[in-house]
């Protein structure tokens, strides 16, 4: 039953017992009569009109805005109305049996206005606290949808702002195998060509399987290793069952990029780069270590201070407090970069059955 038709529905019932307890008590008091019957359908009628009528300007003048002193008295002077018009009904038809006592005491028509007042006030009470509970309900709606879209449009940008630095460095790479090695130019363009698709996707979507990651950062550390050769060493080291969970995309290779410029690049004979993960207590554990020094990474300029804030902003969006990232010096010659992400619950489901890795577990380059 939708809403309108259970509001009709309480107001048909509503007054309809209300009227016949009306009924048994004036046939108590001066014995039945058949006029009463009239008496309480015409009573029912106008009762739901009137009240009707009161929600129709509740909402059209969307009453739930004022603050409480005003709403009281404007739902003041509703149930005086409503009151008067069921006043000037009941008066005539009641004449034969309460007639005689207000001539007599014409001060007990305050008491008979208020015995009319009570069961209105009772309505226009329930009638506005429900309504001020739904506005409240889906004004709190909007807000989380309002939140969540902002949310979405704050991923968006970060992940907007990552791709041009990125792309930058890898068609540097590209360039310099032009006139070296055509043939190894083809191929890192068809490696530029997987890693463009990639950046695409990552625009449109939230998270993307970490295999989908990794492949990209081979294709990124084959593009970097036409720089730097022997000078740059690749390592692995990937649990097979981690491969189908969900990371946020392109944020393992900002990080990489980050190690390779602040790390391998300072380095005096040659660095490394090592990709490690696994799980523990139903969390992705990512560490990425490289040679350096933390002061480096630390810095102001756009791929060092930018990188790791973008990865913090990114996993707080995603995740809130149940993500983390740190980077630390691990020793003098190492910094590492650690991510924590809680798995779904379908992750936890399926993750002790995944036990296949596209990924070799343990390699050096």
């Amino acid at each position: 039953m939708n809403k309108n038709k259970l509001y009709w529905f309480f107001q048909i019932v509503g007054w309809s017992l209300y009227n016949i307890n009306e009924i048994l008590q004036y046939s108590l008091q001066y014995g039945y009569d058949n006029s009463m019957v009239f008496n309480a359908l015409a009573n029912i009628v106008l009762s739901i009109f009137v009240t009707h009528l009161f929600r129709i300007v509740v909402k059209k003048f969307n009453w739930v805005k004022f603050n409480l002193p005003q709403l009281a008295l404007r739902v003041g002077v509703g149930v005086f109305f409503m009151t008067m018009i069921l006043v000037t009904l009941n008066l005539p038809l009641d004449a034969k049996y309460v007639g005689e006592l207000l001539n007599e005491k014409p001060i007990l028509v305050i008491e008979y206005f208020i015995n009319l007042a009570k069961p209105f006030l009772v309505w226009a009470l329930i009638y506005m606290f429900y309504n001020y509970s739904e506005e409240k309900r889906l004004r709190e709606i909007e807000e989380l949808k309002l939140k969540s879209s902002i949310k979405e449009t704050e991923a968006k940008v970060l992940r907007a702002q990552m791709n041009p630095h990125f792309m930058f460095n890898a068609l540097n790479s590209i360039r310099a195998l032009v006139l070296e090695d055509p043939t190894r130019a083809q191929q890192g363009i068809t490696q530029l060509s997987n890693i463009l698709r990639s950046s695409l996707l990552a625009d449109r979507r939230k998270t993307v399987a970490l295999k989908e990651e990794l492949r990209t950062i081979e294709d990124y550390l084959a593009l970097e290793k036409v720089r730097y050769e022997e000078r740059l060493q690749m390592k692995w080291d990937i649990a097979p069952e981690t491969q189908n969970i969900q990371v946020p995309p392109m944020m393992l290779q900002t990080l990489v990029e980050n190690a390779i410029k602040h790390g391998v690049q300072k380095a005096i004979n040659w660095g490394f780069v090592e990709i490690n993960t696994s799980i523990a207590d139903h969390k992705l554990y990512i560490k990425i270590r490289n040679t350096g020094q933390l002061q480096g990474t630390e810095s102001k300029s756009e791929s060092g201070g930018f990188g790791l804030k973008n990865t913090a902003q990114r996993l707080d969006l995603l995740y809130g407090s149940d993500a983390s990232f740190k980077i630390y010096q691990e020793d003098s010659l190492t910094v590492c970069a650690e991510i924590m992400i809680p798995l779904s619950s379908a992750e936890i489901r399926t993750v002790s059955s995944d036990t296949k890795s596209t990924t070799p577990v343990v390699t050096a380059s």
